[in-house]
C-alpha cells in the first residue's frame, strides 16, 4: 500500500473539477495549477489550494514539467494527476516525477513509451498476433517509405505517430496527393506533438470506431467496463459517445471486449486505459490505438457501471488491488455524451470566442454535466474549444436520447456560438435513432444537418425582435421627445 497525502492536478477545466469532486469524496486534499488565463474558472474555485503557472503561452505553461515538479515540492504533493491531453501520455513526465519520488497516477512511463506511441503500439500488436490494418511506417520502410506506401493501394489515412484528437490525420484518395499530404501530416505532428513522425495505413471504408474501457493493477487483474461507440465524428474528433455500442451482437462485443483485455494484459499495463478498434462493416475489427490515460468520454462508461473511475486510477496508483472481478461487473441502461463545443457547426466547425453572458446548463433525472466555465468567463482560442459535456443516462437508448435531447433544450448559452443546435439534430436524425452509424456519418448526412430554412413568419419575428433591441431605434420611436420627457409628473 503506498501512501498518498496530496494529489497536484496537472490540468485545467471540467476534468480537473471532475478530479478534485473525487479527491473530495476519498478525503484527499488536491492542489490545483492554473494560467491566470483560468483564474476565474470553477476549477480554481472548487479547489482548496491553487497555485498559478506561467509560461510563453497558456499551453507552454501546463507542459513544463520542471515548473509542475517545483510546485509538487513548493506545495507538498505527493502524486500528479494528469487528467488527458497536455502531459496525460507524455513518458517523460512520468519518468521525472519517478526520479523525484513522486506518484504519477497513471501507467508506468515504459508503458506509455510502447502503447501511446501508435507506431510502437502497432508493432507491438503485430507481433503479437493481434488483428491489424495493412500499414506503413517510416522507420520500417526507410527510403523506400513512399513506394511502400503506394504498394497499400488507396485510399489511405496518414496518421501522427505521437498523437490524436485528428491532428495529422489526412485521408489521400489519390496517389498524385501523396507525398504532399503526408508533408502537411509531418508539419502538424511536429507543431502539435513535438514528434514528426507519421505512418500510413489503408483506410476503411464505413467504419465504426469502437473503444474498450480497460482498468488493471499491480497484481494482474485486468477488466474491462464494456464498450462505447465514438463514430460520430467532426474531423477526426469526436462529439457525441455512447455505450453501449448499438446493434453489436452479444458475441461481436465479447471478442471486441476480450482482445482489449488481452491486449492489456501482454502490454503488462497498470492503471485505466482504453483500447481502440475500427470495425468494418463485415464484422471485422482492427486494433487502431491504445490511449493510456483517462479519456474525454469516461462518463458514458461511469453512468452505465455506476463505477468511479477516477477513484479507482488513485486507488491503483496506491497498489490497491481493483474491488471486483470481471464477473461482477454490471452495465445498466445505455448513456449518451455530448460534447458542447464553442463553435460554429455551420460553418465548418469554426471555433468560437468571446463572453459567456448567459450560461445556463441542465439538471434532471438521468442528467449528469462536466463543464469547467462560468457565467462571464471568456472563452480564448488558446485551448481546445469544448465547453462542457453533458451526459444523459436512461433505461435504454430511446429514453437516453429523449433525455438528452431535453438536456439541449435546456441548454442556454448566449455570446458566443455553441453547436447545441447541431447536436439536437443528430439526435433526431432517423438513421442515429435507428443505430445507423460509422465514421462517415456527418459528411454523408451533411444537407440533414443544415439548419432547416426560417418561414416568412419566423423571419419577420427575428426581424422585429432585432429592431425592437436596437437602443437607438426604441429611443428615436418610443420615448418622449423634448421638452415633455424634461416634464416628468408636472401637470397644468
Amino acid at each position: 500500500m503506498k501512501d498518498i497525502k496530496k494529489v497536484l492536478i496537472a490540468n485545467r477545466g471540467e476534468i480537473a473539477c471532475r478530479i478534485l469532486r473525487s479527491l473530495k469524496r476519498m478525503a484527499i486534499p488536491g492542489v490545483l495549477i492554473y494560467h491566470r488565463i483560468d483564474a476565474c474558472s470553477p476549477a480554481v474555485h472548487l479547489a482548496g489550494e491553487a497555485v498559478e503557472i506561467d509560461g510563453p503561452t497558456p499551453v507552454a505553461a501546463y507542459l513544463d514539467i520542471e515548473q509542475i515538479i517545483s510546485l509538487c515540492k513548493q506545495t507538498g504533493a505527493d502524486a500528479v494527476h494528469p487528467g488527458f491531453g497536455f502531459l496525460a501520455e507524455n513518458p517523460d513526465f512520468a519518468r521525472r516525477l519517478a526520479e523525484e519520488k513522486i506518484t504519477f497516477i497513471g501507467p508506468l512511463a515504459e508503458t506509455i513509451e510502447l502503447m501511446g506511441n501508435k507506431i510502437t503500439a502497432r508493432a507491438f500488436c503485430m507481433g503479437n498476433g493481434f488483428p491489424l490494418i495493412p500499414s506503413v511506417t517510416e522507420t520500417d520502410a526507410g527510403a523506400e517509405f513512399i513506394e511502400r506506401v503506394c504498394e497499400l493501394g488507396t485510399p489511405l489515412l496518414i496518421k501522427a505517430a505521437a498523437g490524436g484528437g485528428g491532428k495529422g490525420m489526412h485521408i489521400v484518395r489519390e496517389l498524385s496527393q501523396l507525398e504532399r499530404s503526408i508533408q502537411l501530416a509531418k508539419d502538424e505532428a511536429l507543431r502539435f506533438f513535438g514528434d514528426s513522425a507519421v505512418f500510413v495505413e489503408r483506410y476503411v471504408e464505413q467504419p465504426r470506431h469502437i473503444e474498450v474501457q480497460v482498468l488493471a493493477d499491480h497484481f494482474g487483474n485486468t477488466v474491462h467496463l464494456g464498450e462505447r461507440e465514438c463514430s460520430i465524428q467532426r474531423r477526426f474528433q469526436k462529439i457525441l459517445e455512447e455505450s453501449p455500442a448499438p446493434g453489436l451482437s452479444q458475441q461481436l462485443r465479447e471478442q471486441i471486449c476480450s482482445t482489449a483485455v488481452k491486449i492489456a494484459r501482454q502490454a503488462d499495463y497498470r492503471n485505466a486505459g482504453t483500447v481502440e478498434f475500427l470495425l468494418a462493416p463485415n464484422g471485422d475489427f482492427y486494433f487502431l490505438e491504445m490511449n493510456t490515460r483517462i479519456q474525454v468520454e469516461h462518463p458514458v462508461t461511469e453512468m452505465v457501471t455506476d463505477i468511479d473511475l477516477v477513484e479507482l486510477q488513485i486507488g491503483i496508483a496506491r497498489n490497491e488491488r481493483l474491488p471486483f472481478s470481471q464477473e461482477q461487473v454490471r452495465a445498466r441502461g445505455h448513456a449518451i455524451e455530448m460534447r458542447l463545443y464553442a463553435e460554429d457547426a455551420d460553418n465548418d466547425f469554426l471555433p468560437a470566442t468571446g463572453q459567456l453572458l448567459r450560461y445556463r446548463l441542465p439538471a434532471g433525472e438521468g442528467i449528469r454535466v462536466d463543464d469547467g466555465f462560468a457565467e462571464g468567463m471568456q472563452v480564448s482560442s488558446a485551448f481546445d474549444p469544448m465547453l462542457a459535456k453533458l451526459i444523459a443516462h436512461g433505461h435504454n437508448r430511446k429514453q437516453a436520447i429523449e433525455r438528452a435531447l431535453q438536456a439541449l433544450n435546456d441548454t442556454l448559452v448566449l455570446g458566443i456560438a455553441t453547436n447545441t443546435d447541431y447536436l439536437k439534430r443528430i439526435l433526431s436524425h432517423s438513421a442515429f435513432t435507428s443505430g445507423q452509424i460509422d465514421t462517415g456519418f456527418i459528411p454523408r448526412y451533411h444537407e440533414d444537418l443544415k439548419p432547416p430554412a426560417l418561414t416568412r413568419e419566423q423571419r419577420d419575428l427575428l426581424l422585429a425582435a432585432a429592431v425592437l433591441a436596437n437602443r437607438e431605434f426604441t429611443d428615436a420611436t418610443l420615448k418622449a421627445p423634448e421638452p415633455y420627457a424634461s416634464i416628468g409628473n408636472w401637470r397644468n
